[in-house]
């Protein structure tokens, strides 16, 4: 039997234009009342992911940042944090403009740059349908430099995004050869970097443990890279029918896609037997 089901958010549990589907809804919540723990499991910050986490209607433990940060969503108790060292995000600052992009720096709920670009952009058009207590603080400064160490030992990730295909595998490349950080992506043009370890799946073993869930009890469902490492975690680790192809190779099941309720087919698969 299955006790504890963690969920990748966009292309996974929301649909395209992000919602999260009614039957998708009404299943978790049944799953929810035969005693399966509920975590959502993500690349964004928790500020962002909490209102998704609370429109499931269970209690929803959230996994954000890729597994740097774990936040009961209820109690507001955070239950496991890790944190980028100053002197890397100065580092990572100063190289990222070298290769000409706008690095964004994270906290739980903050996104610091000095462009609206890319992800503070998509954030900035997230906030304008969110009720004020809600939105991501986004903060565009003159002096990143500044900024971060305003935060200092509260950056818990960077990311990075462009057009340019070649040039960004390129700086990728060079931070995960050249330094002891955790690098992952959400999206094709798009990579995240985190304090080392941090993965979705350690974070879904640390919540799994604080319930003394076995990973053979643990189900993980995902569609992109940064879920490699929890289908991988989980007992029945499932792609979605949307993923990738690394992600499907990966996977012991492939569900139907996140515009096809492929999340809440898989819980009455394997959860409710139906």
């Amino acid at each position: 039997m299955y006790k504890m089901i963690a969920m990748d958010m966009d292309g996974t549990l929301l649909t395209d234009n992000k919602q999260i589907t009614e039957k998708t809804k009404k299943v978790i919540n049944l799953a929810s009342k035969k005693g399966v723990k509920i975590a959502v499991c993500t690349g964004r910050i928790f500020a962002s992911a909490r209102i998704y986490a609370e429109t499931i209607g269970t209690k929803t433990p959230v996994i954000a940042s890729n597994g740097a940060y774990i936040r009961d969503k209820d109690t507001n108790k955070v239950i496991y944090e890790k944190y980028l060292k100053t002197d890397e995000v100065l580092k990572l600052a100063e190289l990222t403009k070298k290769y000409g992009f706008y690095p964004h720096f994270y906290t739980y709920n903050t996104i610091m740059s000095e462009k609206m670009v890319f992800s503070s952009k998509n954030y900035n058009e997230w906030n304008k349908v969110l009720p004020d207590d809600a939105k991501v603080n986004i903060v565009i400064c003159s002096s990143l430099k500044d900024k971060v160490l305003e935060y200092n030992g509260k950056i818990i990730k960077m990311v990075v995004a462009s057009d340019e295909s070649i040039r960004i595998n390129e700086l990728r490349n060079k931070i995960q050869n050249e330094s002891n950080l955790s690098v992952v992506s959400s999206f094709p043009n798009s990579f995240e970097v985190m304090p080392y370890g941090t993965s979705k799946g350690n974070g879904v073993k640390i919540l799994a443990d604080k319930y003394n869930i076995p990973p053979e009890e643990v189900i993980c469902v995902g569609d992109s890279e940064n879920d490699i490492s929890m289908i991988q975690y989980a007992g029945l680790g499932i792609a979605m029918g949307n993923a990738t192809e690394d992600v499907k190779m990966a996977a012991d099941y492939i569900t139907d896609t996140n515009e096809n309720d492929g999340v809440a087919k898989a819980i009455e698969r394997f959860v409710l037997n139906n």
